[in-house]
């Protein structure tokens, strides 16, 4: 059974995921919504989802080409492709939207990974 970390805690590991120019933590639950929230629609989608939790695959994607190989990992990671990275945070999106109604609430977002 593999187990997930809750998203609050994945965010609070990885400061890099915050914004495109990664300085600060989100300041509270509010906060947090925001910076997923791209168009402001007060709900988070699988895109916004997607979007923002792909900062650090970019960042670390030195060259571009989509594949995290080589240096951009540590030593013995095996490559990881952007492809399958945004299919899992889809999955994990699907998992999270506890009422499946294509938006995560604040409640949603920062709750434990469901199933």
């Amino acid at each position: 059974m593999s187990r997930c970390l809750p998203l609050a805690v994945v965010l609070a590991l990885a400061p890099g995921l915050a914004s495109a120019t990664p300085t600060t933590y989100a300041a509270g639950p509010g906060e947090l919504m925001q910076r997923f929230d791209a168009d402001g629609s007060g709900g988070v989608d699988e895109s916004e989802y997607v979007a923002y939790l792909s900062v650090g695959f970019r960042a670390r994607d030195t060259d571009g080409n989509g594949v995290l190989e080589g240096e951009e990992l540590p030593p013995g990671a095996k490559p990881i492709l952007r492809a399958d990275n945004e299919t899992r945070l889809r999955r994990q999106f699907a998992r999270q939207d506890a009422n499946a109604n294509g938006t995560l609430d604040a409640r949603e977002l920062l709750a434990p990974p469901r199933g």
